[in-house]
């Protein structure tokens, strides 16, 4: 019997009218049919690597890593420690900003070398001694330029309006600073050299101590190693003084002459002290201005009492007054270059850096005044520069207090302030990595 067609009004079976609406919603929209998802890959089978006799390979279920250029023993290959080593101390101990400190160190070492051959040869050849005089002309100098300078200054920075707020502060700066410098002069009178050598470097404690409860200063172990360093150096180059015999003078009253370099000592380092402060909140003219003012009329004054005799039996010819300028100069670069050294390190490590002056002298007394050579001296030289090195490596803390009278900073100088923004610029890119 022949099938005939479905009937229009034949009722259609619900199995069949799902099947038509599954066909429909792969066909979509277009009437075309949708491809076949493609095939997903199967999940990756890991193995135990031991079981396949892989020679140092993990524990059991571990992940698979990507191979690498591992030996025999599947150990991974190690830099050399002594390598890694050298290359921390390279980007810790000579840095850019460590190098440019320690030339502004020896900078100011060569001035002061300057002034101690000029006044050697003064008091050895010609039979000058007059050291008033000579911080005379170097304050004068100060006074015709940065006084002057001042006194062109509109605002606060005007000459008269810092002479009305702070006229005694430095006046008593002034007094510190030219006694600092005539009493350990003095002070070759009556002790030995030696002695001078040693308790001139009391000062450094003097002011570390100063810098603490005025600058707020805070120390970590290493700049007291590096002080220690320092002073041994300075202790192994006055034993080459004493080997290379030149502890000629024995001193006719050893205990004022200790006492002078003491008293001398601690008025450089509130001398000091000062200047960083002035310097790294104020400015460096308004200190180098009120210094040359106030030193001027204080070593004026204390020239008129103290060497009217001394000057007036000095036979003067051009050699003489050629050392006169000499030593003003040199004593002028000092105090004109100090406070830029001060404003980008500190007054501590500032002093830690000279100390290689006296070094500097006797090098060049070699040749000048026949001195003997010992190999100390170059020990003493590696010493001391090891110990300033280390010094400013590492910067200090300031921990100054929220209510604080101090004025406000208006311009950047706080201790050691390349090496912090070295130290900041090195944590910014660890951040970012």
């Amino acid at each position: 019997m022949t099938p005939h067609p479905p009937h229009p009004f034949e009722r259609v079976r619900p199995a069949e009218v799902r099947e038509g609406r599954r066909r429909e919603r792969e066909r979509g929209p277009t009437g075309r049919a949708k491809p076949p998802p493609a095939a997903q890959a199967p999940p990756p089978v890991f193995r135990d690597p031991a079981l396949l006799g892989v020679p140092g390979a993990g524990d059991r279920g571990a992940p698979m890593e990507a191979a690498s250029p591992a030996g025999p023993s599947g150990r991974q290959p190690h830099a050399p420690g002594s390598a890694s080593l050298l290359l921390w101390i390279k980007g810790k101990l000579f840095t850019w900003n460590i190098l440019k400190t320690i030339a502004l160190g020896q900078m100011l070492s060569l001035c002061i070398c300057g002034t101690a051959i000029t006044s050697q040869y003064l008091a050895e050849r010609y039979k000058v001694n007059t050291p008033m005089l000579q911080s005379f002309i170097n304050y004068c100098l100060l006074f015709l330029i940065y006084t002057v300078m001042l006194a062109f200054q509109s605002g606060s920075d005007n000459l008269l309006c810092i002479l009305k707020k702070k006229w005694w502060k430095y006046i008593l700066l002034g007094l510190a600073d030219v006694e600092a410098n005539y009493l350990i002069v003095r002070a070759y009178q009556y002790t030995t050299l030696t002695s001078v050598q040693l308790l001139d470097c009391f000062g450094i404690p003097v002011l570390m101590a100063l810098s603490w409860f005025v600058l707020y200063a805070r120390y970590r172990v290493i700049h007291f190693i590096a002080v220690a360093v320092c002073l041994l150096g300075v202790g192994t180059m006055v034993g080459a003084d004493i080997l290379a015999g030149r502890e000629d003078n024995t001193g006719n009253n050893v205990l004022i002459g200790d006492i002078l370099v003491l008293l001398g000592a601690s008025l450089y380092a509130v001398s000091n002290v000062c200047e960083e402060y002035i310097v790294k909140k104020l400015s460096r003219k308004e200190f180098l201005g009120m210094v040359g003012l106030f030193g001027t009329i204080i070593s004026g004054i204390q020239l008129l009492i103290v060497e009217y005799k001394d000057i007036a039996s000095i036979h003067w010819d051009w050699k003489i007054a050629l050392l006169f300028v000499a030593f003003a100069l040199c004593m002028f670069c000092l105090y004109s270059f100090m406070p830029l050294v001060i404003k980008v390190t500190s007054a501590t490590s500032v002093n830690l850096g000279i100390l290689t002056a006296d070094l500097y002298s006797l090098f060049f007394g070699l040749f000048l005044f026949g001195y003997k050579f010992s190999g100390l001296y170059i020990l003493s030289f590696t010493v001391i520069m090891v110990g300033f090195i280390l010094y400013c490596s590492t910067p200090t803390r300031t921990a100054e207090p929220a209510e604080s009278s101090v004025p406000p900073v208006t311009s950047i100088g706080i201790d050691n302030l390349g090496l912090k923004l070295e130290e900041n610029l090195q944590e910014t890119h660890s951040a970012v990595l």
